[in-house]
């Protein structure tokens, strides 16, 4: 009994992987999910800001200058879980060629770029009042711009090709390379002497901040998390239609 249901619960992954991989099957279903996945974001972003900005009490030393910590640190979180996203989908595309894969790839490419430099501009707007200087030749700082380059190098070898099959090669084989550097980003800190503070939130350590900050921080981490799966949602189906314009289905959608 146990190994039959185990080989219908793989029997149902399988078919739930190749339904993934489907441009019209993800097309469809997402048009489901949109709706409810854009109220949970606005609901936990407005939360968020207002709580961060208005009701949490301000930082012993830096004063209220740390709030902008609710915009730069979802913005890090989604800048470096997006690059993962982003290689993943390059891996599976160069493996199993699986077309949903390759439009994951080019579309998570400019949107992990805006995290990043909003991560990078929220940054050099903390550090002003906090170290004194817009910008330092910092590890952790200057990883993330290395970051935002890999994210710039991978949308533009997309779109540097005319065929979208040889553009998302040469994209998935830049984000595959350019993981070596997240690693760097999160240890930075640790491994080199570093003007920027260690990680606010760790999974291994309890959280310094007080509860009055952490909850409207944790809350604009999912928030963001949230907004980030309803943009790559409403690209990846930009990024279908314009891939599948010439099939059947793709038309008789126009026609409604």
């Amino acid at each position: 009994m146990a190994k039959t249901a185990q080989n219908g619960i793989k029997a149902k992954l399988w078919q739930l992987y190749h339904k993934l991989g489907s441009p019209r099957w993800f097309y469809q279903m997402s048009g489901r999910w949109l709706p409810w996945l854009a109220v949970i974001a606005a609901v936990l972003l407005m939360t968020g800001t207002i709580w961060g900005l208005f009701y949490a009490p301000a930082d012993f030393k830096q004063g209220n200058s740390f709030r902008i910590i609710y915009i730069h640190v979802p913005a890090a979180f989604i800048a470096l879980a997006g690059y993962y996203i982003m290689a993943i989908a390059g891996a599976i595309a160069l493996i199993w060629r699986m077309k949903m894969a390759e439009v994951v790839l080019r579309v998570c490419a400019p949107i992990g770029a805006a995290m990043t430099f909003i991560a990078l501009f929220t940054g050099a707007v903390w550090g002003k009042p906090t170290w004194g200087t817009w910008w330092v030749w910092d590890a952790r700082i200057t990883s993330m711009l290395v970051l935002f380059f890999l994210y710039l190098g991978v949308l533009a070898l997309a779109q540097a090709y005319e065929r979208d099959e040889l553009g998302s090669k040469a994209a998935a084989i830049l984000a595959l390379v350019g993981t070596v550097n997240i690693p760097i980003i999160y240890k930075s800190v640790d491994w080199w002497y570093s003007l920027h503070q260690p990680a606010t939130l760790k999974l291994t350590e309890k959280p310094s901040m007080h509860p009055d900050m952490l909850w409207p921080l944790l809350i604009m981490v999912v928030g963001t998390y949230v907004l980030y799966a309803v943009l790559v949602i409403i690209h990846a189906r930009a990024e279908i239609l314009r891939r599948e314009q010439r099939t059947s289905w793709v038309k008789e959608l126009v026609k409604l």
